[in-house]
């Protein structure tokens, strides 16, 4: 495998490792299919959900790990977690060092029945003890004899160097160039696309993967427990604070209880942000199947919880109100449109949270504005206020059709419809989703053309005799072009290796024989 070896600057790590991403994911952005060359990778600091319990990762035996007996010994094997920081919160569980073995025992059993894998490490020593250097050293070897294993690392270099097969050098003053076993000049992206050969793990769904998700996030899940308390505690307060309430103050006692429903469900949906990185970077160490699946079931288990705060305002709602006034209103007529006037107010975060690689503070403000355009444009805070272009967008918001339906306020609402009243308030309820689906259409469009101008430069980039030549020179392919099997290892280039350049500074192999380390 190839070692990624840094040059002299420690700041050159953070610069190189954004140019990795073209062997990682192709040269395309990773949420762009169809993705190029897509490997399993392992970062220097790896996030998992810190509330997951060791033992429920699906298909994965943790009596492997080096370290298990110790918990199995103090009769912990069953609670421990993996630990760590989500969205501002610690849970005790693994160190830093442990959740990394953790990681490269996942993916050693899970990589254990295929073959010819691309597998990138960064940084695999990095937090980790000196006592478990001989289990990574011995994960690597027999990660290596199937798969093509690519390592960016400081630590430990001369006993990596010594079972690599090509030793990369970059260098902090220069980022365009890297050298190569000794080689020098040679183009950084050639080389990311030189050595990104493999394939892409595969990874059957079954049904251990649907109980992953329930167990963590449903049954076992902090998050859901903290925001049912909380709802608890809301409207309790609510009750004893407007019960036996007039009939005239309907409008100002509704007002008040859906904001209460939304600062109930804010908490969950803030950290909607870190639970998609989090999870992606699972996906990305195999610890589940399908990235897509789990926001589809996590956008879902939202939902469910924004339909259950709804439900249980509602009741609270007829509790606090004369009988009278929840019939004028249309009973569950009306139960509708407060869920879809709390949906619109929701669903944005839903999108932006999990549907977009956008930091926790942006999609904080994006998914704010449908809340900020309510009071400024639906009207329901002065009817029949407002320029008279600016009055006409009161149409879009759900909360300009629950005014319709409040006797004492509907009167003094410009042009509410009489018919269909609940269809449009279901519609505008979901108008932002719809905007959304919009955007992400066109955005899709947009980079699948430039998938498809970047596929057309990395085929031509594949047929160069640089490119070959190269491929040849890592001892990825023999000389007439036919793939060299994962488990023939090349030359081990061992310290003092020079290379002397040719004339195409390429290294030139004849008859697939492995040259002498000195021969080019």
């Amino acid at each position: 495998f190839p070692i990624w070896r840094l040059g002299p600057v420690p700041s050159l790590l953070v610069s190189f490792k954004s140019a990795v991403g073209i062997c990682l994911t192709g040269p395309f952005s990773p949420n762009t299919p169809p993705q190029q060359n897509k490997c399993t990778y392992i970062r220097q600091y790896h996030n998992l959900r810190p509330y997951i319990a060791v033992k429920k990762i699906p298909s994965f035996d943790p009596k492997q790990l080096p370290y298990w007996n110790i918990y199995e010994k103090e009769a912990k094997e069953d609670s421990i977690l993996i630990g760590g920081t989500m969205a501002g919160e610690f849970t005790a569980g693994l160190s830093g060092g442990q959740r990394k073995i953790l990681l490269f025992e996942l993916i050693r059993q899970r990589i254990r029945h295929q073959s010819e894998l691309l597998l990138c490490l960064d940084e695999p020593f990095a937090g980790v003890t000196d006592d478990f250097v001989p289990y990574i050293v011995e994960v690597l070897e027999e990660m290596r004899a199937k798969h093509n294993v690519l390592l960016v690392t400081n630590d430990h270099v001369s006993t990596l160097t010594g079972m690599a097969d090509n030793t990369i050098t970059v260098s902090a003053l220069d980022r365009t160039k890297v050298k190569i076993n000794g080689q020098e000049g040679v183009g950084r992206d050639l080389s990311l696309h030189a050595v990104a050969t493999g394939k892409e793990y595969v990874h059957e769904t079954s049904k251990d993967d649907l109980w992953f998700f329930f167990d963590v996030e449903v049954a076992s899940n902090p998050a859901l427990a903290g925001v049912a308390g909380f709802t608890t505690f809301v409207m309790i307060l609510f009750i004893i604070s407007y019960w036996n309430s007039a009939g005239s103050s309907t409008a100002l006692v509704l007002v008040a209880l859906q904001i209460l429903c939304f600062f109930c469900i804010n908490p969950y949906l803030i950290a909607l942000s870190d639970w998609r990185n989090f999870m992606t970077e699972e996906a990305e160490a195999l610890m589940h199947s399908s990235v897509g699946m789990n926001k589809a079931l996590k956008s879902v288990l939202t939902l469910i919880v924004l339909l259950t705060i709804s439900i249980f305002a509602f009741l609270m709602l007829k509790s606090v109100l004369p009988d009278r006034s929840i019939q004028d209103m249309g009973d569950w007529e009306l139960w509708v449109a407060m869920l879809f006037d709390s949906a619109s107010l929701t669903l944005p975060f839903i999108c932006f949270g999990l549907y977009t690689s956008l930091p926790l503070q942006v999609v904080q403000i994006l998914a704010s504005f449908p809340f900020l355009f309510m009071i400024f444009f639906s009207t329901t805070f002065s009817p029949g206020a407002g320029l008279e272009g600016v009055k006409g967008l009161r149409f879009l918001f759900a909360r300009f059709y629950l005014w319709c339906v409040i006797p004492g306020v509907m009167e003094g609402m410009e042009d509410c419809p009489k018919d269909n009243l609940t269809l449009y308030t279901v519609l505008s309820g979901c108008l932002g989703l719809f905007l959304f689906l919009g955007l992400q259409g066109v955005l899709y469009v947009v980079e699948m053309n430039k998938a498809n101008a970047a596929a057309a430069d990395f085929k031509a980039l594949q047929g160069s005799d640089e490119f070959k030549q190269l491929q040849v020179e890592m001892k990825y392919v023999h000389t007439d072009g036919t793939p060299r099997g994962f488990g023939q290892t090349g030359v081990d280039y061992k310290d003092g290796y020079e290379a002397t350049a040719t004339e195409d500074s390429t290294i030139t192999v004849s008859g697939g024989a492995e040259p002498p380390a000195n021969e080019l």
